[in-house]
């Protein structure tokens, strides 16, 4: 029998997307109820710009994708290079090897969106990461765009905006100004259990996506990290309930928790992390 929260927390969709190109994993996390998956192709240029970020840097492979594909029917979602010239080469293999959307990071132009959007031709969807100060200037334009979803990547656009927190772009209400930007699937962070989380309890962070009517996010690092001795089914059912919790508090505890968040965030500002 579904109790209360669980009926209630239909009205509130909100999709996982966990990463992961492993057939085993994948089987486990699309029975929990993981709605989709990533397969990170991003490299090029990353770690020369990441270097001394506490960041993740992946190299999965067409073969990865391939795999990935055969082994679900749910949503897949393939994060190709930034611009640079083999783009037009991922974009075609991303799209025959099955990917459902194409993930663009790094985007600093309304030309190089439109021409992804032209080449693909709507074979598959099309997204967008926000993580540069260019981005945020144009997202009125790239609102204009039939994006499939659009994702606040808060690491590379601390860096990019040289702030003292991957989290300000949450505090000076950046984050908030994009959402009201964008009608399609929106996220930002990356989620866990709601006690764990660092350096931001992930209680939090799930307050001020469900403030912000956010649709999805990530599992990731952290996800990983807290699965240690968890079941799948436990880690996304916890997470699962968490959100619902989330997006059905009252107007004082939804006031009360971003409070909350503020505080903890200009914490962090404080010691420069």
């Amino acid at each position: 029998m579904c109790t209360e929260l669980e009926i209630k927390s239909a009205f509130f969709p909100f999709n996982l997307f966990l990463f992961s190109t492993e057939p085993q994993v994948i089987r486990e996390a699309e029975q929990a109820g993981v709605d989709g998956f990533v397969v990170d192709w991003e490299y090029i240029g990353k770690a020369e710009r990441q270097r001394d970020a506490d960041t993740q840097i992946n190299r999965d492979t067409l073969e990865d994708l391939l795999r990935v594909r055969k082994s679900t029917s749910k949503t897949v979602l393939c994060r190709i290079n930034a611009y640079h010239p083999s783009r037009i080469q991922e974009i075609e293999q991303a799209i025959e090897a099955g990917a459902d959307e194409i993930f663009l990071p790094m985007v600093r132009t309304v030309e190089e969106v439109a021409a992804v959007l032209e080449r693909v031709k709507e074979r598959c969807g099309v997204g967008i990461l926000i993580e540069t100060v260019e981005a945020i200037e144009l997202a009125e334009s790239f609102s204009k765009f039939p994006l499939s979803r659009v994702y606040v990547g808060l690491n590379d656009l601390s860096i990019d905006r040289k702030t003292p927190s991957i989290f300000t772009a949450v505090l000076d209400g950046t984050v908030e100004f994009l959402r009201q930007k964008f009608s399609v699937p929106f996220g930002f962070g990356g989620l866990t259990v709601p006690e764990s989380g660092f350096p931001i309890p992930c209680r939090l962070l799930m307050g001020e996506m469900a403030r912000l009517g956010c649709q999805f996010s990530f599992l990731r690092r952290s996800f990983y990290r807290d699965l240690q001795g968890k079941t799948m089914a436990e880690m996304i059912f916890r997470i699962r309930e968490g959100l619902s919790r989330a997006f059905l508090r009252s107007a004082e505890e939804v006031e009360k928790d971003h409070l909350e968040l503020g505080k903890a965030i200009q914490r962090l500002e404080a010691k420069g992390k």
